[in-house]
């Protein structure tokens, strides 16, 4: 079992910056997948960022390419978000996922994850 716990987000306004973090209460081993989704009123959660916990591969949805950067610190077991000139579209619950064996063409899909933090409000006012 792993535990994720999500801190960072909070209120900003449209061309701010604001960091994720989201710490496991264990290290890892073997091929996990590290991931943020996110989920806003009414519509589904999407995926956003990912990155192998081994060899620090990364992966990113095309909106947020180029603005957020994922990153990860295998002595304090944290993954971090970095998103940078966020708008309103930004505006969500955060999650922190992690899993196990999963391939590149599933990065995407949030049903690989086993494990899920409780989320963390993101809010870009305009």
């Amino acid at each position: 079992q792993v535990q994720l716990e999500e801190s960072g987000g909070g209120l900003v306004q449209a061309g701010d910056s604001l960091r994720l973090s989201c710490t496991a209460s264990r290290s890892f081993a073997g091929r996990y997948l590290m991931g943020w989704f996110r989920q806003a009123p009414g519509k589904e959660r999407e995926f956003v960022a990912a990155i192998r916990w081994s060899e620090g591969t990364t992966y990113y949805r095309e909106s947020v390419k180029g603005r957020f950067i994922i990153s990860r610190d295998k002595t304090t077991n944290t993954v971090t978000l970095q998103m940078n000139s966020l708008n309103t579209e930004d505006t969500a619950v955060y999650y922190c996922a992690a899993g196990q064996g999963i391939i590149t063409s599933e990065t995407r899909n949030p049903r690989g994850y086993s494990y899920w933090g409780q989320g963390t409000q993101v809010t870009v006012s305009s």
